[in-house]
């Protein structure tokens, strides 16, 4: 492996665990990402001259921390920093509920004073390692505003004197919302990279995987904790066939089952049982990432689509977004043929224009009623806006 590839492959693996221990350490998100970038800076710098050292994830550790005690020093000569400085020499603060960096880092930054799309964005820069171009596609907005609410969220912090502490139970129970946001985000750029050369990173899915256990260890009994993470695995479990052989994207309906890892669906399938007993026996009534979950269940059975439209429709009356609203679309046009889906997309196309997703899906269905003009055309589209390779190349082979 080259020093150019370890470094890349040092990035993916651990960034978010520099970046959590250098802010439970210092207290300062800004301190630890700038820190943190720093360190990398170093790598790429010294790397390819003396060699990849045999700890990768501990050197950057190191380097970070010396170049936060570094600016920590200089702030201080200059006056403007004495409670910064006085932080770095002070005793850690005490684990408490929850005894992971990296998830302590997720709760810290989902603080009820950020509006909840801050709390996301912010995590999935300081944690996923994302860039903001990756962050802006996630929320479906221009680069340049996604750049502008990151800085506004930090400028929020710095103004409101906002302590990156360790929650309380109570904290927990009330950023759990943005906390299961911010995991199944950071799945979702895994699952199917938004930009780079790795149509899937494994890193950031299993990243993600990890996080939800252990959310479901702290909240055991959390319906939704216990969905989010069958929703992961169910669709996780399909990722050993996404990819052809020629690195292409593989729909489901076209996957090899057999080789879906079904130990992940035996697990999955476990959970959403447990979710059923529970609700059953007066427990509360499923919520987005439950029925989520069970929709990726007859999936992982056998993908019947009139199964799948009625939890699209509760869906839909909890979280009326637009991407749910494609996705029953999608859903519809199964059962009742893509006339009738066609109408249901048609309708998203304001909020979606610029979802390469809602072209290629609008693009099929043109396709399958035979007006290849208007295929052809919101095939041209999807491209345009599609930036992982493997999608690109399915749409390139369906345009024709």
């Amino acid at each position: 492996m080259s020093a150019e590839q370890a470094i890349v492959r040092a990035h993916h693996e651990e960034w978010a665990r520099v970046v959590a221990g250098l802010a439970r350490r210092f207290g300062d998100l800004d301190l630890a990402e700038e820190s943190a970038a720093d360190a990398f800076a170093a790598a790429a710098e010294r790397w390819p001259r003396d060699g990849v050292p045999p700890n990768p994830g501990g050197w950057l550790t190191t380097t970070a921390t010396r170049k936060a005690i570094d600016w920590l020093r200089r702030e201080s000569q200059r006056d403007a920093r004495h409670e910064a400085a006085r932080i770095m020499h002070s005793p850690p603060e005490p684990v408490g509920p929850i005894e992971d960096d990296r998830l302590r880092l997720v709760f810290t930054c989902c603080h009820p004073a950020l509006a909840m799309q801050a709390r996301v964005a912010l995590t999935l820069r300081l944690l996923g390692g994302l860039t903001v171009a990756e962050i802006a596609r996630a929320f479906l907005v221009p680069e340049a505003t996604m750049a502008k609410r990151l800085t506004r969220a930090k400028t929020k912090i710095k103004a409101a004197r906002i302590p990156y502490r360790i929650p309380s139970a109570t904290d927990i129970r009330e950023r759990l919302a943005g906390v299961l946001a911010v995991v199944y985000l950071v799945f979702n750029e895994g699952y199917l990279a938004g930009d780079g050369d790795d149509p899937i990173r494994a890193d950031l899915t299993d990243e993600a995987i990890r996080l939800a256990r252990l959310l479901r260890d702290l909240i055991p009994g959390n319906g939704e904790v216990t969905g989010l993470l069958a929703l992961m695995l169910f669709i996780d479990a399909r990722r050993p066939a996404r990819l052809s052989a020629a690195g292409e994207l593989v729909t489901l309906d076209e996957q090899d089952r057999d080789a879906w890892d079904h130990a992940l669906i035996g697990e999955a399938t476990a959970l959403i049982r447990e979710r059923i007993a529970a609700v059953a026996a007066g427990g509360d009534p499923p919520g987005r990432y439950q029925l989520l979950a069970a929709i990726n269940s007859v999936h992982c059975q056998d993908t019947h689509w009139p199964t799948i439209v009625a939890p699209y429709d509760c869906l839909a009356q909890l979280d009326p977004s637009p991407i749910v609203r494609l996705n029953r679309a999608v859903a519809v046009a199964e059962v009742d043929g893509p006339s009738a889906g066609l109408t249901e997309i048609d309708r998203l196309a304001e909020p979606l224009d610029g979802y390469h997703a809602f072209h290629a899906a609008r693009a099929d269905l043109l396709r399958r009623l035979g007006r290849t003009a208007e295929a052809r055309t919101a095939y041209d589209r999807a491209l345009a806006l599609a930036g992982n390779p493997a999608e690109r190349a399915y749409l390139t082979r369906r345009r024709g």
